[in-house]
């Protein structure tokens, strides 16, 4: 389903048309390769980044969800900052890390302890799973806001 959508996207020349533009973005989203950036806050380098003291504090304050720059405080909080950054990166809603070993990172979500992720650090990849596509095997796994926004199903 997913090639045949991209390949009659890229060759019809229907790209004025809405609905073919969601079920486009929505094929190309199906085939991205998983990363851990798109389920936990990652540094730049991969690397899962702490949740700072008081984060939900302080992320519950309107000023801050909104992400306006306040100059006066940016060095008092660059670290609430850049998980906020990197949070908003996330594709995926409610994981968080079970386990973050040496080699290996678990991560399970909020609302179902049976969906489990490993992933890989040495290899840079999740076990036994390659891309958004293959997470079908999951009965529930949903999809934040920030996502359905790249899709194009939310403004």
């Amino acid at each position: 389903m997913t090639n045949f959508v991209i390949e009659y996207y890229s060759h019809e020349g229907y790209a004025d048309l809405q609905t073919l533009k969601l079920m486009n973005n929505y094929a190309t989203f199906l085939k991205k390769p998983l990363s851990l950036g798109m389920f936990v806050p990652v540094d730049a380098k991969g690397n899962i980044l702490k949740e700072p003291k008081n984060y939900t504090s302080w992320k519950s304050l309107e000023h801050n969800r909104k992400g306006i720059d306040n100059k006066i405080d940016s060095t008092v909080f660059e670290e609430y900052k850049i998980y906020q950054k990197a949070e908003r990166k996330c594709l995926f809603e409610g994981f968080r890390i079970a386990y973050n070993g040496y080699s290996v990172v678990r991560i399970t979500t909020t609302y179902d302890e049976s969906i489990e992720l490993s992933f890989n650090k040495s290899e840079m990849a999740f076990q036994k799973f390659k891309d958004v596509e293959s997470l079908n095997h999951f009965d529930e796994i949903y999809l934040n806001a920030n996502a359905l926004k790249k899709l194009g199903l939310r403004k």
